[in-house]
């Protein structure tokens, strides 16, 4: 993510900032990729902290509009971890951007989202049809920390919900085009192999043995549409880390120059050698203060191959070349 300079003074902003360090209101414009001092706010700013513009007065910001089902406020902590949520996807959302995904020059379909607050029954997260479901429950530390080590995962934020489901979501627009399908089915497997069967066969007898010499995570074995969800996600994850390192003038000798930028790499070997050097030297930096590893994960060969495709696809999907 990009550090932002200050539209009304000195020092900078963050992409998540409502206001500036002397108390003035500013929202962000996905579009300029800036912070203005000015509305139109978002139609959220006061109920979930949204900090996006709107198109107009009394208006929801872009991303808010995607969201067809919010949360029901009558649960208990819906409405702040609804707010915890809809900046994860702020967040995605303006990553993705970077590659033109879901901005006004990208013709094709935006996701829609339901963000749903668990009361009784658990919430299961997914996508079908450019519907992405995400429980927002999720958002609560406690929640995730205990699925984390329930589902005995390295990793488990709910940025990284978004960038799996919304990854599921770009598959489905990918789809369309013959000329991925066929690469997809060569590198991943053929995705019409029963899914729900695939899942429970896995959950009842777990990973392959050698599933880290193929697989991103153990999951990724599952099925070739989450082997695609969690090398997707992974992607954005790594490209993503090295972007915010060079935006926050961080130095590593693998960063080809200053001010380089990670989404305009169009070697995705060069990127990923650079990412992977990053997260393990801020690792590094996290054990010093006694904190999980920021990227705890190997990329084993087969995984740095899909990685690169994933990356071929997601730099130039969506404006159809």
């Amino acid at each position: 993510m990009m550090v932002f300079s200050n539209p009304v003074g000195r020092g900078s902003l963050w992409f998540d900032n409502l206001t500036t360090s002397d108390g003035t209101p500013v929202a962000y414009d996905p579009q300029a990729r800036a912070f203005l001092p000015m509305p139109p706010f978002c139609a959220n700013r006061e109920v979930i902290g949204c900090n996006w513009i709107a198109p107009e007065q009394g208006a929801f910001c872009r991303s808010c509009a995607m969201t067809a089902l919010a949360p029901d406020p009558s649960i208990e902590n819906a409405v702040p971890n609804w707010a915890q949520t809809e900046a994860a996807k702020r967040w995605v959302l303006d990553n993705l951007g970077r590659w033109h995904w879901f901005r006004p020059e990208d013709p094709g379909t935006r996701p829609v989202f339901h963000m749903l607050a668990e009361g009784l029954m658990p919430v299961q997260m997914g996508h079908a049809n450019g519907v992405v479901t995400i429980s927002v429950a999720e958002a609560d530390p406690v929640v995730s920390t205990s699925r984390r080590k329930a589902l005995d995962e390295p990793y488990r934020t709910m940025i990284g919900h978004m960038r799996h489901e919304i990854s599921h979501m770009l598959w489905w627009r990918l789809s369309l085009r013959e000329d991925f399908m066929t690469e997809f089915r060569a590198m991943f497997g053929d995705e019409r192999m029963n899914y729900q069967g695939a899942l429970q066969y896995h959950y009842e007898n777990g990973p392959p043995p050698e599933w880290r010499q193929y697989y991103m995570t153990s999951y990724a074995s599952a099925h070739p549409h989450e082997d695609w969800a969690e090398t997707a996600a992974h992607l954005l994850h790594l490209t993503d880390i090295t972007d915010s390192a060079v935006a926050s003038e961080l130095g590593s000798p693998e960063i080809p120059y200053q001010k380089w930028d990670p989404y305009t790499e169009t070697d995705s070997f060069k990127l990923i050698h650079v990412a992977a050097d990053l997260a393990m030297r801020v690792n590094h930096v996290n054990r010093a203060m006694g904190l999980s590893d920021l990227y705890p994960f190997i990329l084993s060969d087969m995984a740095l191959h899909k990685l690169a495709f994933v990356h071929k696809w997601l730099r130039r999907g969506a404006q159809g070349l």
